[in-house]
């Protein structure tokens, strides 16, 4: 994976993050800081909803969204009300390697053969949702869509500080992303 920043002490943190909610999530994830006490939440991350990553915050830091790909084209109603009704102003986007939203092709017959075993659809029915939703949720390669997504957001909300990370499902850390 190109251009990541590992995060292995504080000083690793650019200081653009340092002393930011960023900068706090890198630390409580990543370097083990001892968990604070909040009382509400200081960012917002944005991660997809693959089963095998987990964030390691404290109660209360954040709102997370979890969305295939960590796609929030789908969530933005979610997104704008972190910011508009909770008053978050920093937030992260967290990509990982192995995401099933890459080459949504390649699964297109086992979609559709789950659908109708485990789900009880007919396979016409399968197939239509399928070429209907895998354009949208298809995210081409993690890295790629992880810094294109970050740029989309920060013209959406320019006001908000955005980070994107990936999430390395080797060592479970979070690095960032150079954009």
């Amino acid at each position: 994976m190109h251009d990541l920043i590992p995060i292995k002490s504080k000083s690793d943190i650019p200081a653009l993050y340092q002393n930011t909610p960023i900068g706090l999530l890198l630390e409580y994830h990543n370097l083990g800081r001892q968990n604070g006490s909040y009382s509400e939440a200081q960012l917002l991350v944005g991660m997809c909803m693959d089963n095998r990553k987990r964030l390691n915050v404290p109660e209360n830091f954040a709102f997370i969204i979890r969305a295939g790909g960590a796609n929030l084209k789908y969530s933005e109603f979610k997104v704008s009300y972190s910011f508009g009704v909770e008053g978050i102003r920093h937030m992260a986007l967290i990509g990982h390697n192995h995401c099933g939203m890459v080459n949504l092709a390649a699964k297109k017959q086992q979609f559709i053969n789950g659908l109708v075993k485990n789900a009880g659809w007919n396979h016409g029915a399968a197939e239509e949702h399928f070429n209907h939703f895998s354009p949208k949720f298809e995210i081409g390669n993690e890295i790629d869509f992880t810094l294109n997504e970050t740029k989309r957001l920060r013209q959406r909300y320019p006001k908000i500080m955005i980070a994107p990370l990936i999430y390395r499902l080797e060592d479970n850390l979070l690095y960032l992303m150079k954009d």
